[in-house]
């Protein structure tokens, strides 16, 4: 009886690292080629390639960074309802391969600016989880020293989240303008909603761009509700690859990472080129509401919600393909997702533990480089002293 409990024991303990040895010890192949779907075109006589080659390396990269971006927005999902997130939180779980295909198509030394929707970008422009989620919780080890919140994050050649509606897109053209001016072959990728397409503010920054020829890759993310509004009811044309009118632009499947890495390459090249500016749609889908306060299931149903995840989820796109291609096994991506998982819980926990700024840091960091000086608070008789 013993000999077959010991037994039993023995070989619980031994299947889990002769499965590791096995995943080990396959061959992997080192690329694959995959068909995409073909981008829409406007004033384009050739877009992007409808293949794309996605390395091994590259492959299990981007689902990391993509995995993380989700647990990450479910984490700030469940710390926002403990009440340690206060204020606005617009969540961006489902648009996963916006921010990670957009990333994998530029140069670190490119430019990026978007929306009040930006924890993906954050994370994929090299902000840490920890400094993310420390940030949400206003903690002094957040990027922003616990002063910016979910809007205003930044990191080196990314410009932030902005609270107003689409008041990024004219800021992006500016910084378009200074890299043609600098002359640096930089390009910056100005970020939008569908709700903020019908600003006024952008068709001007259209303008603009397409006048000086800036390297501006205007993006549209396009989740098909402006807020609680559906895209049929708030825009009279919902092409929104077209509203440029005499700048070129593309219609990309946003939910499939290699669709949008292939498509920011071919547009940065555009860019980089010396065309001008270029207008992208990217169609995509968000699982939460609008923001935090949004159910997101009152303008839509559940049934479309589970419709989206269960056939167009972008994490599940990649991993189902690179299975099929013997790009990786099913073994490896659960291996990630616990790694994930302890990096999120581990960010979490610095989270909620780290101290608050304290308030004689309320003016810090006005000018990022600049000699102390001092700041009236809300009367004359309290001062703050200004450090960059």
């Amino acid at each position: 009886m013993l000999t077959a409990v010991v037994s039993r024991v023995l070989s619980g303990i031994s299947q889990k690292p002769a499965s590791r040895v096995l995943v080990a010890s396959c061959n992997f192949s080192n690329d694959a080629t995959f068909e995409i779907k073909k981008c829409d075109l406007h004033r384009l006589e050739e877009g992007p390639p409808d293949t794309a080659v996605l390395t091994r390396e590259d492959g299990l990269k981007y689902y990391r960074m993509m995995q993380v971006v989700r647990r990450m927005e479910l984490k700030a999902d469940q710390l926002y309802k403990q009440k340690f997130i206060r204020g606005f939180c617009h969540l961006c779980d489902g648009q996963e391969a916006c921010c990670v295909g957009l990333e994998a198509g530029i140069k670190p030394t490119d430019h990026i600016i978007t929306s009040y929707r930006a924890h993906g970008l954050c994370y994929t422009r090299g902000i840490s989880v920890r400094g993310i989620l420390a940030e949400l919780t206003g903690r002094r080890g957040g990027c922003a020293k616990g002063k910016g919140g979910s809007m205003h994050m930044y990191s080196k050649n990314f410009y932030g989240g902005n609270g107003i509606v689409g008041a990024q897109v004219p800021l992006g053209a500016g910084i378009a303008l200074a890299c043609k001016y600098k002359g640096n072959n930089e390009v910056c990728l100005t970020l939008y909603g569908d709700g903020a397409a019908n600003q006024g503010q952008i068709s001007e920054a259209y303008n603009m761009a397409a006048l000086w020829k800036l390297p501006c890759i205007f993006i549209c993310e396009n989740n098909f509700y402006g807020m609680g509004t559906s895209v049929d009811r708030a825009a009279a044309s919902t092409e929104y690859y077209k509203r440029g009118n005499f700048i070129p632009g593309l219609r990309v499947d946003g939910m499939d990472v290699l669709c949008v890495r292939e498509a920011t390459k071919f547009a940065a090249d555009f860019c980089r080129s010396g065309k001008g500016p270029i207008v992208m749609e990217l169609q995509t889908y968000r699982y939460h509401g609008h923001s935090m306060s949004d159910p997101g299931i009152s303008y839509r149903t559940r049934e479309e919600i589970q419709n989206v995840r269960n056939k167009s989820d972008p994490i599940m796109i990649l991993k189902n393909r690179m299975v099929s291609k013997n790009l990786a096994s099913i073994e490896e991506f659960k291996d990630i997702d616990v790694g994930v998982r302890k990096e999120i819980d581990d960010a979490a926990q610095f989270a909620t533990t780290n101290p608050e700024p304290r308030l004689e840091e309320l003016a810090h960091h006005i000018y990022s480089s600049n000699p102390p000086f001092e700041v009236r608070g809300t009367n004359q008789w309290i001062k703050f002293k200004s450090h960059s």
